[in-house]
């Protein structure tokens, strides 16, 4: 079973570097602290080293100045200041003083600790500091006096190092996962609540969609969705508006021919005329709700170009009457291409309708193409004359007519808007430019690599 490593900017990595981060952050704290905190509690401050190194050359002057009665007033003087147990003795652990030591000073002189040791034991230990001048000559005993303990704040120092300071880094662990996580998802959750609340042109910020992790790929897919969910709906209500608009030309039409004197043979026609209009707008603008809407793949499977067109100029000119010398394609066989067959012929199809339609009587419709990478590049051409150039994406919209012709007379303005999406479906894109003699309309659509040099077009479109 093989395990995938996230990319370089997923949002695995951001969280692991954050909780490392975290925890060496936590280690080195635990580290550096402990130790400071271990000279504070078990080691005299430099205050009660350098008081105790005084009393230990005051000891010495005394002993140098005085022997035995210098240090007895010493001693005595000493004794009253810091109200603990202070002795001065030689190297053999004879007391310097006229006052010999008791057994239990003597017991007390075998534990005795210096300057730089660590204080372990509770309560107040007893001290040996040497004379400065010759430590040879003797030491200060002293039992430590209590505001000399180390250690005296020990259990609010655990408190901070062990509570406070952790709990402090652990809610800047808290923010950075609220900033990193849930703040990307409030925005989501935001844009949610504004689609549930019909408002569809909400967008998140910059600040989520630019991120290179998942929550950003999320962010900027609810993006596209709000933009393609408010681009359906509002071309569903542009359909609806346009389309109740477009029935009721006809339904006027019917009225006034049923309430007219004309013979009946008249009135079938007219009725038959005016419903295959209608059905035909119906059709045509289901057809164009399903190619915007519908987001599953169609099949598709290689098609050849010059066979495409063959069939469909034929059917084509028994609608018109135009010749077929007229409808000219200069596509070799070679021009193969992938895509759905029905799909594109229908594209093709309302490209040609509406090539003819505009043209004039005797007119050359003209399909040509070139290979252009994994593309193949086709383009039909009419003369009828072009377009402003401000017109030419607006020809694309849904029931847009450009000659003022009434509905259904020349089309319902859904044949180019019809051919645009169904060739986006496919992979492809389809755009218009003018000529000076008429209008190209340009087709970019994958090719077909396995079929390349067939000529053999085992499928038909579906009528």
């Amino acid at each position: 079973m093989s395990c995938n490593l996230p990319g370089r900017h997923s949002l695995f990595w951001k969280l692991a570097c954050l909780l490392v981060a975290f925890c060496l952050l936590m280690i080195w704290l635990s580290w550096s602290w402990g130790r400071y905190m271990e000279q504070r509690n078990q080691f005299l401050s430099d205050g009660a080293r350098g008081t105790l190194t005084r009393y230990a050359a005051e000891a010495e002057q005394a002993w140098r100045q005085g022997q035995e009665s210098g240090v007895d007033s010493w001693l005595q003087a000493t004794r009253e200041r810091e109200a603990v147990w202070v002795g001065v003795i030689d190297g053999n652990l004879q007391s310097l003083s006229s006052q010999p030591l008791t057994d239990d000073e003597i017991r007390h002189l075998t534990f005795l600790r210096g300057l730089d040791w660590p204080i372990h034991k509770k309560g107040q230990p007893w001290m040996r500091v040497p004379f400065p001048g010759d430590p040879s000559d003797g030491s200060l005993v002293i039992e430590l006096p209590q505001r000399f303990v180390p250690g005296q704040y020990r259990v609010f120092w655990r408190v901070i190092t062990n509570g406070v300071i952790p709990g402090l880094f652990t809610l800047l662990l808290c923010v950075g996962l609220y900033r990193l996580l849930v703040v990307p998802l409030n925005h989501l959750r935001e844009q949610a609540n504004a689609w549930r609340a019909d408002q569809l042109n909400v967008r998140l910020s910059s600040s989520t969609t630019r991120r290179s992790d998942e929550l950003g790929e999320l962010g900027r897919a609810f993006d596209h969705m709000s933009e393609r969910l408010q681009n359906t709906v509002a071309l569903q209500q542009q359909l609806l508006r346009d389309l109740s608009h477009e029935l009721r030309t006809p339904l006027s039409r019917l009225r006034v021919a049923s309430e007219s004197e004309q013979g009946l043979e008249q009135l079938r026609e007219r009725i038959g005329r005016e419903v295959d209009g209608m059905q035909r707008l119906v059709e045509d603008t289901l057809q164009l709700a399903w190619l915007d809407t519908e987001r599953k793949r169609l099949p598709d499977e290689a098609i050849q170009i010059q066979a495409l067109w063959e069939m469909l100029t034929e059917n084509a000119c028994y609608e018109s009457g135009w010749p077929s010398a007229q409808l000219q394609c200069t596509v070799d066989a070679s021009c193969w291409v992938r895509g759905n067959l029905n799909t594109l012929a229908q594209a093709l199809e309302n490209i040609l309708r509406n090539a003819i339609r505009h043209s004039p009587d005797g007119g050359i419709v003209h399909l040509g193409g070139r290979r252009e990478g994994t593309f193949w590049h086709l383009w039909l051409e009419d003369q009828g004359g072009g377009v402003a150039e401000a017109d030419l994406e607006r020809i694309f919209l849904p029931f847009t007519r450009l000659d003022g012709s009434r509905p259904g007379d020349g089309g319902f303005g859904l044949g180019l808007s019809i051919a645009r999406n169904a060739v986006r479906r496919q992979g492809g894109r389809l755009w218009a430019q003018n000529t000076g003699a008429g209008l190209r309309l340009n087709m970019c659509l994958p090719a077909d690599f396995d079929s390349a040099g067939d000529d053999a077009f085992a499928s038909k479109p579906a009528r």
